[in-house]
């Protein structure tokens, strides 16, 4: 099935929160990062092709399945998914810069840079998440405070110039479900707006996933 949404913003800006919401609004299957996490057969090596080998990826082989996508690694690809999917609506997921590397500083920083001590397709994930996000996106330079900060305005302005405004929604998850609601032309669930994967329950739940996917290696 072709894209319905296409999630543009960096992870860490509540990506993980907007996939529970399109998923509850029935913009689901949405692919993450986590979906890498659980198909480690199938998606992993797809992902490690493009990111290692310079391969662009069949889009409508890996969204076969999918009615919408947010996070990396396809924030990475985000111009190729506007122009293959022209009818998808744009939802780019921001936050201030500052708040962003602190966060991603104590989060996914952390977990890429203890690739080697993983094992299995533990390592090959965090080690093609390095690859994208580390080298391609911040050329190598998570140390440098400013320049991360610098790239994540400059990926913000880059989508508010591309993506035409009757397609892109620039949303704060803190905002809730009513202007997602409006941009997608669905109706405000009466539910509440799923907030998750803070810093801490981050870290909490990395561990978990690390120790799932090195026991599927093994299996």
């Amino acid at each position: 099935m072709p894209l319905d949404i296409i999630g543009t913003g960096f992870g860490r800006t509540g990506t993980n929160s907007l996939k529970l919401a399109l998923e509850q609004l029935g913009f689901g299957p949405c692919h993450h990062m986590f979906e890498v996490y659980e198909s480690p057969d199938y998606l992993l090596p797809i992902w490690m092709k493009a990111v290692h080998g310079g391969v662009t990826p069949d889009w409508d082989e890996i969204f076969e399945n999918y009615r919408s996508t947010v996070d990396w690694p396809t924030a990475f690809y985000w111009r190729e998914l506007v122009d293959h999917y022209p009818h998808a609506k744009v939802v780019h997921t921001t936050r201030s810069p500052k708040s962003w590397v602190e966060s991603a500083i104590n989060t996914i920083f952390v977990s890429m840079s203890e690739r080697n001590e993983k094992k299995g397709a533990a390592r090959d994930l965090s080690t093609m998440a390095w690859e994208l996000i580390v080298m391609q996106t911040f050329d190598g330079r998570i140390d440098d405070f400013d320049y991360v900060a610098d790239i994540f305005r400059k990926h913000d302005e880059a989508v508010k110039a591309y993506v035409p405004p009757d397609r892109l929604l620039v949303y704060e998850v803190s905002e809730g479900w009513e202007p997602l609601c409006r941009h997608l032309s669905v109706p405000v669930p009466d539910e509440a707006f799923p907030r998750t994967n803070t810093t801490d329950e981050y870290k909490v739940e990395r561990k978990t996933r690390q120790a799932e996917l090195e026991a599927k290696s093994v299996e």
